[in-house]
């Protein structure tokens, strides 16, 4: 039933609930008109519609010749005649932005010069009506079937009221999968009425609908979700097209009853008899205002003289309904009704909304992938950026290995004033997607700091692989690929599949479709290795760590463009980017600054987007308190003071979140004067964040994160950068709350809608951009999770959230051997118009090297678990499920159970436990090239019911089977007796000076040219 169209899915107004037994015509009138009909004119429609078969295919001008050789019979009322000029109109049960294939198809006839007088409308009027549909049945027997039907798939409390009545109802149920018949041409199916009429005194029949050439139904979908239009245009631009018009008469009441709609008279006792021949001459159909025209036109089976009655309850509806919905129509259309009797009333009519795409543009702007080693599995990322709550072994497939997360983008058409008008997709568009992923992380220059910062002003960094004279053998670049359709998937040419490093063939991805030919991008497998054996670690470059030579990984980015035709024609796109990640191992985790928050603040300072004007404490205020606490989970730092019973829990502690959302208010005794009890508590917490304005390194102050210029010596640092500041906009929010000049209130309910198709249609496209940003990192840049420093730069951005692209005729950037500040920086140099491959070159390669040593306390003296990087994304200090199941356990005691819950364990533990003694933190970096995929993920799971001393929800480490037992080995070696703890912090003896050495080489700024 995915093409009937059911009137649930389109906006309603709220009307009496309809009475089917008392009177279920006026009730489906009520229905049908008033809240369906109706509701669509106050949504916007414009013009008004038909509440049903309101997808035209095209209106054409014709004869109705009844034959000469009629036997004398049959000749009754109309079929006295000789022959009446017709206008007929094409259409599918199912609405305009929809695909045509498997919908139901309708053909309105309209006579003219015909006899009178009419039993409908004005007695004089000599056109007559016909309605005929692609079925020979219609769903329901009778009005109050209708009734009953119509109101349950209305039935808002009910969602499975339809459902229910169609158990109930098996007969409907087959007629409506009857009726999605993939129709080839409108004019090559035949049309029945379905209901009886009169034939004369005492006599019925049924009309039948031939075509003169009958064609078979299709077997695969059309790319054009217009096709039947498009077949209907260019076959009576081409020849003349004949329909034979035919009658059944009703020869044994028995089995062939008057109001029972879903049975079909037997053709063997009563066979259809020809009686006239609609003829529809060669025409285009196009031509100006014929298409308005039959628009115009309103058809009721009831505008027939009395010899050809409409027969039974459901045709009786039929008169009330399509009456009401005709005036309801034209007088919002201000149309003539018919012959008017009166003028069109006077009506507060809703604004007419330009429905006419001008452009589309591809959504979300920049996408997200994420590598991961199971074979086939995947999930989609998240399209709003409500946190999707989901267990642990989601994000693994049967085997215990790492689903890749796909990026689905989508497409959204606009009108002339940059007003959304639908989304666009195989139902209402022809789509041909192309995506370009590249590799090129080892042609180009090694990663050492962040290039925008006052210190790296002397910085020169030297390329990857210097001794590589042919640079494209370290490029992987398989080049672009398209895919179009509906559910496709694994077909030739949608794989990354032939690009090379260094004659090493590195698949990066694939493309599919979803079932409304959506893309889907998904990125590599984690695969990163050196062709021909060699260490991560080149001791003769101070700045080996996340350069290695002779490496790949399959990380990767490109654009994502689209070819889409409406109704046969071109129209614009704008592309989006896609970028291919490491591992998300806290996907619940949203980081203290978001990439869409560093996007944000980009497209404000450049005038991209203007500056807030006001500033609410739940929406901009209270995540910025909120995301410290959700970092309990994977650092023990920030649970000892920020986490569950800490000293600062904001999201947990509501006696605390209610004094911080407390805005002020007007005294009752004077209201000159301002209530504000706990200003002096806001102006604290606002004292405790460090602003980006600082000109000294202060550590002690939040948030407790690394910032770009930190090189390894946290106590003697001086620099303002070495960890993260507060950046402008976030800061002006804090202010604004400091003052008092906020949107006060908190609710701890409020979220999100967690799917798209719960927000406004108008909403989608920008909850699009921020969802797949939103749940990435941006600083510390070192480089960073998955992209790095030049995301803050607005040289890149065409408009917010989207990159400016390079177009094959741009001249291509080339920067010799070696890269500064100054040549990074320039207006010509590397920041502007981006090709494939441009946004993960800058990152660490491989990517696993990084991830394995970005950790936290670096200082130990200063603190084992403080200040960290990217804990959001790669957690450092984990809460085990051994430890869960403690804390679960009602019958071990009260301090067991607290020592439990605020036990953490490293992260990195496995990685670490991989290195003997005596061996260097590089066989830690190949551990990870070798088993990111088993490493754990932290994910959500209950916490005790009603009890103070936890939360209600916890974020428990989870393990692949097979890592279970290593973990369990691991505790019980601990547990024995003289033997050491567990590690819980990030570094195990001789860890510390490795990774402070490896950024104070990295201070060096070395450009010396390498293997």
């Amino acid at each position: 039933m995915k093409h009937f169209q059911s009137p649930s899915a389109t906006p309603q107004r709220n009307v009496t609930r309809a009475d089917c037994a008392e009177d279920p015509i006026a009730s489906i009138k009520q229905m049908f008109v008033d809240q369906v009909q109706a509701g669509r004119i106050e949504a916007g429609q414009c013009p008004a519609m038909r509440p049903v078969f309101l997808k035209p295919h095209g209106v054409a001008r014709g004869e109705f010749v009844i034959r000469p050789d009629l036997p004398e019979a049959l000749r009754v009322g109309l079929f006295a005649g000789t022959a009446y000029p017709a206008w007929v109109r094409f259409s599918s049960d199912t609405l305009p932005t929809r695909n045509d294939w498997e919908t139901t198809c309708g053909i309105g006839i309209k006579l003219f010069d015909t006899p009178i007088p009419k039993i409908f409308g004005q007695p004089d009027e000599t056109t007559f009506d016909f309605i005929l549909q692609n079925i020979d049945v219609f769903f329901v027997d009778t009005a109050r079937e209708f009734c009953e039907f119509t109101q349950a798939s209305l039935d808002k409390s009910n969602p499975n009221a339809l459902n229910e009545w169609l158990k109930a109802h098996p007969r409907t149920q087959e007629i409506l999968d009857q009726m999605e018949r993939p129709v080839a041409s409108c004019l090559g199916t035949p049309y029945w009425s379905c209901l009886p009429f009169a034939f004369g005194p005492e006599r019925y029949v049924k009309y039948k609908l031939e075509p003169a050439r009958k064609m078979a139904p299709l077997s695969v979908q059309p790319a054009d979700p217009t096709y039947l239009a498009r077949d209907l245009e260019r076959q009576l631009s081409e020849s003349e097209q004949r329909f034979t018009f035919m009658i059944q008469l009703r020869t044994n009441p028995e089995t062939m009853p008057l109001d029972a709609a879903t049975v079909a008279w037997p053709e063997s006792e009563s066979p259809y008899v020809p009686v006239a021949d609609l003829i529809l001459p060669k025409q285009d159909i196009t031509r100006r205002g014929q298409p308005e025209y039959g628009e115009n036109m309103a058809w009721n089976i009831w505008r027939v003289t009395r010899e050809h009655e409409p027969q039974g309850s459901i045709a009786a509806a039929r008169k009330v309904v399509y009456a009401a919905s005709a005036a309801l129509r034209r007088n919002t259309n201000g149309i003539p009704d018919g012959e008017p009797a009166n003028p069109k009333p006077l009506m507060d009519d809703p604004p007419c909304k330009d429905t006419r795409i001008a452009y589309a543009k591809v959504h979300p702007g920049i996408g997200i992938c994420r590598v991961g080693d199971a074979e086939t599995a995947f999930f989609l990322s998240p399209e709003t950026d409500q946190i999707q709550r989901r267990p642990g072994d989601f994000y693994r497939d049967e085997t215990g290995a790492l689903k890749r997360e796909a990026q689905r983008f989508r497409l959204y058409g606009y009108n002339a004033a940059g007003e959304v008008v639908s989304e666009l997709n195989s139902d209402n568009a022809d789509i041909t997607w192309t995506v370009h992923l590249v590799n090129s992380k080892a042609d180009w220059f090694q990663f050492v700091t962040a290039m925008d910062i006052p210190e790296t002003k002397d910085l020169v960094v030297s390329r990857r692989n210097p001794k590589v004279q042919d640079r494209s053998i370290l490029i992987i670049d398989p080049g672009p690929r398209s895919i179009s359709g509906a559910s496709v998937s694994g077909g030739a040419g949608q794989s990354f599949d032939t690009g090379e490093f260094t004659g090493v063939k590195v698949p990066l991805g694939s493309l599919r479709t979803d079932e409304k030919g959506r893309l889907i991008v998904l990125g590599g497998h984690g695969k990163s290795a050196s062709p021909t054996g060699k260490s991560l670690v080149n001791p003769g470059d101070p700045n080996w760590f996340n350069n290695s030579n002779d490496w790949y990984d399959d990380t990767s980015d490109g654009p994502v463009t689209a070819e889409v035709r409406i109704n046969g024609e071109r129209i614009p796109v704008t592309g989006g980017w896609c970028v291919v990640t490491p591992p998300n191992y806290s996907p619940d985790t949203v980081g203290w600054r978001t990439m869409y928050d560093l996007m944000t603040d980009t497209a404000i300072e450049a005038g991209m987007m203007k500056v807030p004007p006001r500033t609410s404490f739940q929406r901009d205020v209270l995540p910025q308190l909120a995301r410290m606490s959700n970092l309990q989970w994977v650092n023990k730092g920030f649970a000892a003071f920020f986490g569950a019973g800490g000293a600062m829990d904001f999201q947990t502690d509501t006696a605390l979140l209610g004094k911080l959302a407390m805005a002020p208010r007007p005294d009752p005794a004077d209201p000159s004067k301002q209530l504000d009890p706990y200003r002096e508590l806001r102006q604290n917490l606002y004292n405790s964040f460090r602003p980006y304005t600082l000109t000294v390194n202060d550590p002690r102050v939040w948030p407790w994160i690394y910032g770009d210029a930190f090189d390894g010596e946290l106590e003697t640092d001086i620099s303002p950068r070495t960890m993260l500041a507060v950046p402008p906009v976030q800061l002006l929010h804090l202010q604004r709350w400091v003052a008092g000049n906020f949107e006060g209130g908190y609710d701890p309910s409020a979220a999100t809608p967690a799917s798209l198709d719960d927000l406004p249609l108008a909403e989608q496209p920008a909850m699009l951009d921020k969802a797949a940003i939103f749940f990435c990192l941006a600083d510390a840049f070192h480089p960073g999770c998955e992209m790095t420093w030049p995301m803050r730069h607005a040289t890149l951005y065409c408009e917010p959230y989207r990159l400016r692209v390079a177009s094959p005729e741009d001249p291509t950037l080339t920067f010799g051997s070696t890269l500064n500040q100054a040549q990074a920086l320039a207006p010509n140099g590397p920041l502007t118009q981006q090709s494939p491959g441009d946004i993960t070159r800058w990152m660490g390669l491989p990517w696993q090297g990084d991830t394995a040593y970005c950790r936290a306390g670096y200082s130990p003296s200063y603190d084992e678990f403080l200040p960290t990087f990217w804990p959001a994304r790669v957690p450092n200090n984990v809460l085990t499920e051994a430890d869960y199941e403690i804390v679960m356990d009602p019958n071990k005691s009260r301090e067991e159970r607290l020592t439990a819950f605020n036990r953490r364990v490293s992260w990195n533990r496995f990685m670490d436990e991989a290195r003997r003694p005596g061996e260097g933190p590089e066989v830690v970096m190949q551990e990870m090239v070798k088993t990111f995929g088993a490493q754990g993920l932290v994910a959500r799971v209950p916490g005790p019911k009603d009890d103070p001393d936890f939360p209600e929800v916890m974020y428990v480490e989870t393990l692949p089977q097979h890592q279970v037992k290593v973990a369990r080995l691991m505790m019980a070696k601990a547990t024995a007796p003289g033997a050491a703890p567990q590690q819980e912090a990030n570094f195990r003896a001789g860890d510390h000076e490795f990774r402070r050495a490896v950024i104070n080489l990295r201070s060096r700024r070395g450009d010396k040219n390498q293997e």
